[in-house]
Order: structure tokens, then sequence, then C-alpha cells
């Protein structure tokens, strides 16, 4: 089993390349949402992976409704500015999904709606509407896998 990072509709190629990075070296799944604001052949997206792709366990998706489809079972989690409970609140298991929207909107409104008990955020002071999408997943499952003791990592 490993933990699950879903990107739903990122727009900047660096942010999931820098992300598919983090999955390669934890042995997280990561889930692309469509539609994508890049494409996947491009090389800045290439770049910022550097050559982990091979070792990135990826799926694309048409739908967040399919991602929940495809994982009835799958406990998920929303990363957003709107939450009430911080990140550090919950208790992660192996297996779970970690949720994050585009950069520019975050999650749309109706995942969140349908999600209230699943709501996550950061802490951070009001200067800034939000973290860096990829700063903020590397956080988020960081966090997960201290709680599960780093299995599976040396």
């Amino acid at each position: 089993m490993a933990f699950h990072i879903v990107l739903v509709e990122p727009e900047i190629p660096a942010n999931t390349g820098n992300i598919s990075r983090t999955c390669a070296a934890t042995g997280t799944h990561l889930h692309l949402v469509r539609p994508l604001g890049f494409l996947t052949d491009d090389k800045t997206l290439k770049r910022a992976g550097l050559d982990y792709w091979h070792a990135v366990k990826l799926e694309y998706h048409d739908s967040f409704q399919e991602v929940r489809d495809r994982y009835p079972d799958g406990r998920f989690f929303f990363a957003t500015t709107k939450a009430t409970k911080l990140y550090t609140d919950y208790r992660f298991q192996d297996g779970d999904f970690l949720v994050f929207g585009k950069e520019t909107k975050g999650l749309p409104e109706s995942i969140l709606e349908a999600n209230p008990d699943s709501l996550m955020r950061m802490p951070m002071t009001g200067d800034v509407r939000s973290l860096n999408l990829s700063n903020s997943a590397a956080v988020v499952l960081y966090e997960a896998l201290r709680q599960n003791g780093f299995s599976g990592l040396s």
C-alpha cells in the first residue's frame, strides 16, 4: 500500500514535476485530474521531475469523480485555505489520498462542499493567499509518512 497525491487540474508544470519527484522518492502514487494546464510531454515538466519519471506510479483521470469511483473505499483529505482544521489534526493511514487543487483557484467549491469533514489547511500569516502547491503537497505528505513511521523509507 502507499499514499496517494491527487492534483485536480494542476496548471504549472514545474509544480507537478516537483511533486512527481517527491512521489518517486516516497513510493507515493500520483493522480493527475484533467484538464491539465500543460502538456505532459512539456520539457519543463520533465526537467522538474528530472529523470525520476520512470519511478512514479502515475494515473490520469478525466474527473475527480473518476478517482472516487476507481477507489470507492479510499479515505480522501482535501487541502484548502478555507478549512478550519489543520492538516496536523488528522491521523493519516497508509493508502490515504491527499487532494490538492489548481494553483490559481484551489479545489472547486463542489468538492469542498461534498467533503466538509475532511478539509485541511496549513497555518500561515494573512500576508499571502496560499503556499506553493509543490511545497504544500510535500509538507502534508511527509506529515502522513511521519505519522506512519516512514514505513518503507530509509
